[in-house]
């Protein structure tokens, strides 16, 4: 109960803005070293993480970082590097819609955050399995699943088998090889 008291009193200021301007499913494309990933979001569970995120796309925030964690099995992590593992700070946070209904399963997009709940900005996850583990539970708050890989999941696969180690500030898990966002764009999917 005090959780959901708590994200109702934060994310107050975001509802009706919330309400009106995010679409229901709109699509990214993800154009990287290794492929395409094109994603659709779910702004009806998640707007304020959706809306969050398409600010991010098309302010080209996203252009030139890298998955810098990759954990075969579990997730491919990225939206917070520059290949040279420096970190690329955004502003703002949003409120963890984690109890929207969507689980954290294989091919879902999610916000990544730190221990606290409400920390999620830029860097996000895709699931390459179904990580029950991440959803809420009564007496904790899980990580917000927002959207689906709806195309190049093999891409996404092979990212996740990428052979990694330490670099930088990371004590493993690291791509070798640099896979890099080149683009991420916001377009209407079926009109290109």
């Amino acid at each position: 109960m005090k959780t959901a008291i708590a994200l109702l009193f934060i994310a107050l200021p975001f509802a009706g803005l919330a309400q009106q301007d995010v679409p229901a499913h709109p699509y990214v494309r993800f154009e990287t070293t290794e492929g395409n990933i094109v994603l659709e979001l779910d702004g009806r569970r998640a707007p304020l993480t959706v809306m969050n995120f398409l600010g991010l796309v098309e302010s080209g925030y996203f252009d030139g970082t890298i998955f810098h964690r990759v954990i075969p099995g579990f997730m491919i992590q990225g939206g917070g590097h520059t290949p040279d593992l420096k970190l690329k700070e955004a502003d703002g946070g949003i409120p963890n819609e984690s109890g929207n209904g969507l689980q954290n399963l294989r091919g879902t997009i999610a916000m990544a955050r730190k221990n606290e709940p409400h920390t999620a900005v830029a860097q996000f996850f895709i699931n390459v399995a179904d990580n029950n583990s991440l959803d809420p539970k009564p007496d904790r708050w899980g990580y917000a699943v927002f959207g689906t890989v709806i195309e190049g999941m093999d891409v996404v696969d092979r990212i996740a088998n990428s052979r990694t180690g330490p670099a930088g500030q990371f004590s493993k898990d690291v791509p070798n090889i640099p896979i890099v966002i080149k683009e991420a764009v916001r377009f209407e999917y079926g009109l290109e």
